[in-house]
């Protein structure tokens, strides 16, 4: 197994609106603790406008951070649960009582009765694998007529893309990436070439013509680029024929869907997939996702103006996951990471690779704070931690004899950095039993309190376990 991989995070305090918004009737709206605590360096943030009907859950690693139990939560609280950017290369997974959802496509709030779901423009869309999905879900008794809702706007991804992706991994710039092979990158390529299919395309009496041109197009890549087999025009026409049909009850104009819901007050939440770090144009490129999983992503993402967009909710693990290639600060040595790959049970959603691991990333994180505009933060898989004597945290990278405790952007490669550690005590108990952030043990609340004031984001949510009720919320 590759033994690259890395982590992100990072920065702004958060009020007590969010918290108000997603917290339990009977729960108490601030932490005694945290009332008593002196301010960060860095000062108060402002308090959290409570008339802005928009907010956002974002990964702040490179995916995998557990987002799929928070995405659940928060979906609970919302009249429309939208979708912006990405395909079927992401995975959420979402435990309720003994049954297990894994999510590719379908946003999270199709398990809650009565919310909107909108897979909105910025994604590229396997129609294949969502009607899939959407069989799966209605034979396990989930309603979904009614309540998903298609941008016609969406590029399609199409058979030769997977193949295009498959084929020329390796050869990226001499450089293998670690890709999925699910044809996300070469859909959104041709996305920007203005060479796509959008969903809406299906219905449209040129879709056979232009589909013809762009398989032909494509098997000529194949062929003499990569020697690869060419693929057949007729039968992908077939598929994706049938698809339309199958898709038309779900296909509409997502952007005054939004829009009317914005107007009416009601609740939007977004969703995106992946984390911060796999981002296009802030991650670890070149190994990044192929859009701006990022915030900086929603409005393009989905036609909500950027002065409507509300706030952030950074998601992050207790310790750092990496799925693929790519350079990764805080890897813990074999023996270790495998030990905490086990009992984490760090293995991609989509893929089912087993992922890297290592100690959390503060710098990483606090970086990721900032891009998001972060109010919130989500821990979650602290339980994954009992039984450490010691833990680590990286508050520094050493690059070239000099330290620093900023995230380098695209000046410094990240395999050049060396993590600077700060040591902490551990804990022995199960934490998965508990709900109150005063029940855990000493040690997991100065966990949380360090990292909290390194990244200088309250963490409003914990996580202590893959159940719904296996949350402490502050």
């Amino acid at each position: 197994m590759s033994a690259r991989c890395c982590a992100s995070w990072a920065t702004r305090r958060a009020g007590p609106g969010i918290v108000d918004r997603i917290r339990r009737l009977d729960e108490p709206a601030r932490d005694a603790r945290m009332e008593t605590r002196p301010a960060r360096a860095r000062g108060p943030a402002p308090e959290l406008r409570e008339t802005m009907p928009v907010l956002s859950v974002i990964g702040t690693q490179w995916g995998d951070e557990g987002k799929g139990k928070i995405l659940d939560l928060i979906a609970e609280r919302a009249d429309v649960v939208v979708r912006y950017q990405g395909g079927a290369n992401a995975g959420h997974t979402v435990v309720v009582g003994q049954e297990k959802f894994v999510f590719h496509l379908l946003p999270s709030g199709i398990l809650h009765p009565g919310k909107r779901n909108v897979i909105a423009n910025g994604v590229v869309l396997d129609a294949g694998q969502l009607l899939e999905e959407i069989d799966g879900f209605e034979k396990r008794g989930i309603a979904i007529r009614g309540r998903l809702f298609v941008s016609a706007a969406a590029h399609l991804v199409f058979p030769y893309h997977k193949a295009l992706d498959r084929a020329s991994e390796g050869v990226k710039g001499g450089t293998k990436i670690g890709t999925t092979g699910r044809g996300i990158g070469p859909a959104y390529a041709d996305k920007i070439a203005r060479t796509g299919l959008r969903v809406g395309d299906l219905y449209d009496k040129r879709f056979r013509d232009r589909l013809e041109a762009n398989v032909a197009e494509k098997n000529r890549m194949l062929q003499g680029m990569y020697g690869a087999e060419p693929l057949v025009f007729e039968k992908i026409l077939d598929e994706y024929v049938g698809y339309a049909e199958r898709l038309k009850p779900f296909v509409c104009d997502t952007f005054h869907l939004l829009r009317e819901a914005l107007d009416a007050g009601e609740y939007l939440f977004i969703e995106g997939a992946q984390g911060i770090l796999l981002d296009v144009d802030f991650g670890t490129y070149p190994f990044v996702t192929s859009s701006n999983s990022s915030a900086l992503g929603i409005a393009a993402g989905t036609g909500i103006p950027p002065n409507r967009i509300g706030e952030v909710i950074g998601v992050a693990k207790a310790y750092t996951t990496r799925v693929g290639e790519g350079p990764f600060p805080t890897e813990l040595p074999p023996a270790e990471a495998d030990a905490l790959r086990k009992k984490g049970e760090e293995f991609g959603a989509t893929t089912g690779r087993p992922c890297c691991c290592g100690w959390f990333d503060g710098v990483a994180t606090r970086f990721a704070m900032e891009v998001n505009g972060v109010a919130a933060l989500a821990l979650t898989k602290l339980d994954t931690l009992s039984g450490y004597d010691a833990l680590q945290v990286c508050t520094g990278y050493e690059i070239d004899g000099r330290t620093t405790d900023r995230f380098p952007c695209g000046d410094v490669p990240l395999d050049r950095v060396r993590p600077v550690y700060e040591r902490l005590a551990g804990w022995r108990e199960p934490l998965t039993g508990l709900r109150r952030f005063d029940d855990l043990p000493e040690a997991a609340r100065d966990y949380i309190d360090f990292i909290e004031d390194f990244v200088r984001v309250r963490a409003t949510i914990v996580s202590v376990g893959p159940a719904r009720d296996q949350t402490i919320r502050r």
